[in-house]
């Protein structure tokens, strides 16, 4: 499968908008998350030569801004796409995307929403104090499991644990996005690190709420196998 990176914190080339927040697109059909303004997505979108028309599904990770920026501009332009959401999230994120015309399917438990494309549903975690519901992506290919992530607030190998006993005769391949380890310690890094080479986590790029420190490590680590992940480049899975 193919992974294009539409927004992120650096880019490519010139005339990409970066900033705060992820937006990966999936064999062109299939959108994980919406950065966090509308017209900066929009702008990577013309700029990348996306056709909206070909986006089939929607996942948001999580209802923060920074993950569901770009989602209501997306809707302005086409209606009664499927949004795939967590139970949990608002009551604000869900009136707003039925009254976008988007079509809302609230997910609870892992879920298949395309040949070899599933999500976990909801997933349990906390955010300054506070519970938040998110969910993570799965694809399933010839190379093993690709795990995608927006902020993984109920902690990155929790979430890679659920998906290891949900596909328990599937190895990993590949695993990506926001990890949230930006106040985490060198050592617990290291740790960390260490459990994804153990679990079989064969290529990885931490992003966006990773932070800059976990970013170094994993590179160092991974060398070759380290995805940058900027915005205009693309992958195959």
């Amino acid at each position: 499968m193919n992974v294009k990176i539409l927004f992120n914190g650096s880019s490519l080339q010139d005339g990409l908008s970066v900033g705060w927040g992820v937006s990966f697109l999936i064999d062109n059909r299939i959108l994980f998350d919406t950065g966090e303004k509308g017209y900066l997505l929009a702008n990577n979108i013309k700029k990348l030569e996306i056709n909206l028309s070909d986006i089939e599904n929607i996942v948001i990770s999580h209802d923060h801004w920074d993950h569901t920026g770009g989602l209501w501009d997306i809707l302005k332009k086409k209606s009664n796409v499927r949004v795939y959401g967590c139970a949990g999230f608002s009551d604000e994120f869900k009136s707003k995307v039925k009254s976008g015309k988007g079509q809302l399917i609230e997910v609870n438990d892992f879920t298949k929403i395309s040949k070899d494309v599933y999500i976990t549903g909801e997933i349990k975690g906390e955010y300054k104090n506070k519970d938040i519901s998110e969910q993570a992506m799965i694809l399933d290919t010839k190379m093993g499991l690709t795990v995608i992530t927006g902020c993984a607030h109920p902690g990155i190998l929790e979430i890679l644990y659920k998906v290891k006993k949900k596909f328990s005769d599937k190895q990993f391949y590949c695993a990506f996005g926001g990890f949230h380890l930006m106040n985490k310690q060198p050592r617990n890094i290291d740790s960390l690190v260490t459990e994804f080479q153990k679990i079989g986590i064969t290529k990885v790029g931490p992003t966006h709420c990773s932070g800059t420190e976990a970013e170094n490590i994993f590179r160092e680590t991974y060398k070759n196998n380290f995805l940058t992940m900027k915005v205009g480049e693309s992958f195959t899975v």
